[in-house]
């Protein structure tokens, strides 16, 4: 599942987020245009048993979630 964030401020990213994680997604891909965003959906992502991996893509973060 992918979700784009960009332009939205926090907790924005970390809503939508959680909601796909909440759907029961085992794997996601989350694209975050901002330092903060990317922090707080990977706090939170981990809480919830998720790793996650961040690759840089110029201004933005691609996250990758699955589930531990």
């Amino acid at each position: 599942m992918h979700i784009d964030t960009c332009g939205l401020s926090c907790p924005e990213p970390v809503i939508q987020t959680m909601k796909a994680i909440n759907t029961g997604a085992q794997s996601l891909r989350v694209l975050v245009d901002n330092t903060t965003a990317m922090e707080n959906v990977k706090r939170m992502a981990n809480s919830k048993g998720f790793t996650v991996t961040m690759e840089p893509q110029g201004e933005l973060f691609v996250l990758h979630l699955n589930k531990a």
